[in-house]
C-alpha cells in the first residue's frame, strides 16, 4: 500500500515505522552489511521488478521453476500416482471402444448378433467413467492439499520477512501471491502434470491401436500431426511469458486497489475519487490486456492442434477411402481408424492444456519463490516464542548505549545516522527531540532490529544488540508507534495482542491507567466490542491510548514511545504524562516528542540534528545553553519558555 506524501517526520528520514506496513518507500533497501549479517545475499529482486528478472535458463535466474514445482509435489507423489493410474485406467478403457465398434460393425455386416460387442462397449463406458471420476477426485483433493501447504508456508514466510523486504513490496501484490498464485498450483498439478503424463500414455496407446489397424494410415496421420505440432511448440514460450506478465498485472491491480482502501477517508476528503478510480481502472485495463494476450496465444495454440486433427481426418479419409475402394482395407477398419483419429483429440488437447497450465504454474511458483527468497528473520523470533521468553527474563530495566552508530536506508538520501552517540541509563525517562528527519525514529527501528546498523555499536544492558536473540530482545521491549495501529477485532484482542497471557486484573489496570474505562463503558459489549478495520470506529486519541495500554500489559524492560501524546486532549495528556513518569520509576522509558509538556520532566533530553547528537542535558540546561533546543521549545514544542 502507498501512503500520502507529506512533510512530517514519517516521510523525512525517520524510516518506515511512520508508514503503513508494506508501503513502497526508498528506505526499504537494507544495507549490504546488515543483510549479510544474518541471511547472506538478499535473494530475489522485489516483486515489482519480477518482469525484469532473467528468464529460466539464463544466468542469475536461480533455481528452475520446474524444480521448485516438483519439490512442492513430491510430498504427495504417492496419492498422485494412484490418482494418475485410476485416471489412466478410466481413459484406457475408452481405447478399446473403437475396436469394439469395429466388431459390432462386422457383426452387422455378417448378419450376426451385435449383443456381445455392445454389452462390452457399455461395460467399458461405465467402468471407465467410474475410474476416471475417482481418479479426478483424488487429484483435486491432493491439489487442495498442495494449495493449503503452499499458503501456510507463504504466509509463514511473509510473517518472518525482514522489514526492509516488506517495504519493497505492496500488500495487494502479496495477497495476490497468497491467493491467486497458490490456486494455480492446483491447476498445474491436475492438468499440468498428471493429465499431461496420462495424455502422453493415452497418445501412445492410441497410436499403438492405430498401428494395429493400419500402418499406412498411421503414417499419414503422424506426418500431419507432427508437422503442425512442431509449429505449436514454437508458441509455448510466448504463452509462458504472457502468463507471467498477466499474473504480475493482476498483482499490480490488487496493489492499486489496496492503496485506495487503506486511505479511503483521505481519498474522499481530498475529492480524489475520480483520480483514484481512474488509476485502479488503468491497472485493471493493463491486467485485461495481459489476459487478452494469454487468451490470444492460447487460442492460436488450441486451434492449431485442432486443425491438425481435422487435416489428418481429411488425409486419412482420402487415402483410406481409396484403399477401401480398391479392396485392400475393410470399411469397418476405416471406421475404427477414424474413431481412433478423433480419439486422439483428447490426449493431444490434454497435452496442450497441460502445457499451458504448466506455464501458469511455473509462473506462479516463480512469484511464490520470489517471496520465499527474500531475507527473513528466524522463526524463533516470532509469535508465542517471544511471549515465552518474556516470561523467563528478569524484569530489571535495560540501559541503552549508542556508540558512533551509522546507518543508511540504502537510497539516495543522506545517511539517517552519522555517528550517533548517547547513553540511556537504567531506569528513568530519556527524551529524543530534534527537527523532522533528524533520525529520532530510526533509533527505535534499530533498537527493535527492524534494521541492522551499518557501523558502530548498540548495546542493551552492556550486551551487543546483535548478540540478543530476536525473541528475547523484542520480548524485553514495548514499542508504541506514532500512528498507533489498531487491528480489526475486539478491543480486548487489541489490548492482549502483545501479551496474550495477561490476566483480567492486569487488563483492567491498564484500561484505568490509560483512561480507557470511559470508552469501555460506552461500548455496547465493553471489551468484547469489535473496533472495525484499523480501528475505524475509534478516535485518534483512543487508538493512541489503546496502543499505550497494549504496551503496558507487555511489562517491558524498555518502553519506546513515539509521539504518544500527539492526538490527546489536555486532560488525557496530563494523565498519560503521569503514567509515563510513574513507569519511569520501574523501567526505562525512551520517548520521542515535540510537545514540551512531554519532555520537560525527562531525566535527560538528547537533541538530534542531521543524523548526529547535537547535545544532551536537562530541560533547564538546554534552554539556557542550546539555540536549537530553545528554538524547538518556542516553536515545535509550542510552549512559552519559562
Amino acid at each position: 500500500m502507498s501512503t500520502m506524501a507529506g512533510t512530517t517526520e514519517a516521510d523525512e528520514g525517520r524510516g518506515p515505522e511512520g508508514r503503513t506496513a508494506g508501503g513502497g518507500g526508498p528506505e526499504g533497501t537494507p544495507s549490504p552489511t546488515a543483510r549479510d549479517a544474518e541471511e547472506g545475499p538478499a535473494g530475489e529482486r522485489p516483486a515489482r521488478d519480477a518482469a525484469e528478472k532473467p528468464a529460466e535458463g539464463e544466468p542469475g535466474a536461480g533455481p528452475s521453476p520446474l524444480r521448485l514445482l516438483l519439490s512442492r509435489v513430491r510430498p504427495h507423489r504417492g496419492v498422485l500416482v494412484r490418482a494418475g493410474l485410476l485416471s489412466l485406467a478410466g481413459s484406457g478403457a475408452g481405447l478399446a471402444m473403437p475396436l469394439m465398434a469395429k466388431h459390432a460393425v462386422d457383426a452387422f455386416a455378417a448378419d450376426r448378433s451385435p449383443a456381445g460387442p455392445l454389452v462390452a462397449l457399455t461395460a467399458l463406458v461405465l467402468v471407465g467413467a467410474c475410474l476416471s471420476a475417482y481418479g479426478r477426485y483424488l487429484m483435486s483433493r491432493t491439489g487442495e492439499g498442495v494449495v493449503l501447504r503452499a499458503r501456510d508456508q507463504l504466509v509463514g514466510r511473509i510473517m518472518r520477512l525482514k522489514v526492509p523486504a516488506v517495504d519493497r513490496l505492496t500488500p495487494g501484490d502479496l495477497q495476490s501471491r497468497v491467493t491467486s498464485d497458490t490456486t494455480l498450483l492446483r491447476t498445474v498439478l491436475s492438468s499440468g502434470l498428471v493429465e499431461s503424463f496420462n495424455s502422453v500414455l493415452m497418445l501412445l496407446g492410441t497410436i499403438a491401436f492405430m498401428a494395429y489397424m493400419d500402418l499406412t494410415l498411421l503414417g499419414v496421420t503422424l506426418v500431419v500431426i507432427v508437422g503442425i505440432g512442431a509449429v505449436t511448440s514454437l508458441l509455448m514460450p510466448r504463452i509462458q511469458r504472457a502468463q507471467l506478465r498477466a499474473q504480475e498485472a493482476v498483482g499490480a491491480m490488487g496493489a492499486a486497489l489496496d492503496r485506495v482502501l487503506q486511505a479511503f477517508r483521505t481519498v474522499k476528503a481530498s475529492g480524489a475519487e475520480e483520480r483514484e478510480t481512474a488509476a485502479v481502472a488503468e491497472a485493471a485495463r493493463h491486467a485485461h490486456d495481459r489476459g487478452v494476450s494469454v487468451a490470444r496465444w492460447s487460442s492460436v495454440s488450441d486451434v492449431t492442434m485442432a486443425m491438425s486433427i481435422q487435416l489428418a481426418f481429411l488425409a486419412v479419409l482420402g487415402v483410406g477411402g481409396a484403399r477401401v475402394a480398391s479392396g485392400s482395407l475393410e470399411i469397418s477398419s476405416l471406421i475404427a481408424f477414424l474413431l481412433y483419429l478423433f480419439y486422439l483429440m483428447g490426449p493431444i488437447g490434454g497435452l496442450v492444456e497441460g502445457w499451458t497450465g504448466l506455464q501458469s504454474g511455473l509462473a506462479a511458483v516463480r512469484r511464490i519463490d520470489e517471496v520465499e527468497s527474500l531475507p527473513g528473520e528466524p522463526a524463533a523470533g516470532l509469535g508465542a516464542g517471544a511471549g515465552a521468553v518474556r516470561q523467563e527474563i528478569p524484569a530489571t530495566p535495560l540501559g541503552v548505549t549508542f556508540q558512533d552508530v551509522t546507518f543508511g536506508y540504502g537510497d539516495e538520501r543522506a545517511p539517517a545516522h552519522k555517528g550517533v552517540t548517547f547513553d540511556v541509563p537504567t531506569g528513568g525517562l530519556v527524551a529524543l527531540v530534534g527537527p523532522s528527519g533528524a533520525g529520532k525514529s530510526t533509533v527505535f527501528s534499530l533498537l527493535e532490529r527492524f534494521y541492522d546498523h551499518d557501523g558502530g555499536t548498540i548495546t542493551l544492558a552492556g550486551r551487543d544488540i546483535r548478540d540478543w536473540p530476536l525473541a528475547e530482545l523484542r520480548g524485553s521491549l514495548a514499542y508504541v508507534e506514532q500512528d498507533a495501529p489498531v487491528l480489526a477485532g475486539t478491543l480486548r484482542e487489541n489490548l492482549l495482542f502483545a501479551a496474550p497471557e495477561a490476566e483480567e486484573e492486569a487488563v483492567a489496570q491498564a484500561v484505568a491507567r490509560t483512561r480507557l474505562d470511559g470508552l469501555v463503558d460506552r461500548l455496547p459489549e465493553g471489551l468484547d466490542t469489535a473496533v472495525g478495520h484499523r480501528g475505524v470506529t475509534l478516535s485518534g486519541g483512543e487508538r493512541q491510548r489503546i496502543a499505550i495500554a497494549r504496551a503496558l500489559l507487555r511489562r517491558p524492560r524498555l518502553l519506546l514511545l513515539d509521539e504518544v501524546t500527539s492526538q490527546l486532549d489536555a486532560v488525557n495528556e496530563q494523565a498519560l504524562r503521569d503514567v509515563i513518569l510513574e513507569l519511569a520509576e520501574h523501567t526505562t522509558v525512551l520517548v520521542i516528542a515535540h510537545r514540551l509538556s512531554t519532555v520537560r520532566h525527562a531525566d535527560r533530553i538528547v537533541v538530534l540534528e542531521d543524523g548526529r547528537v547535537r547535545t544532551a542535558g536537562t530541560h533547564e540546561e538546554l534552554i539556557a545553553g542550546d539555540d536549537l533546543y530553545r528554538e524547538l521549545a518556542t516553536t515545535q514544542l509550542a510552549a512559552e519558555v519559562r
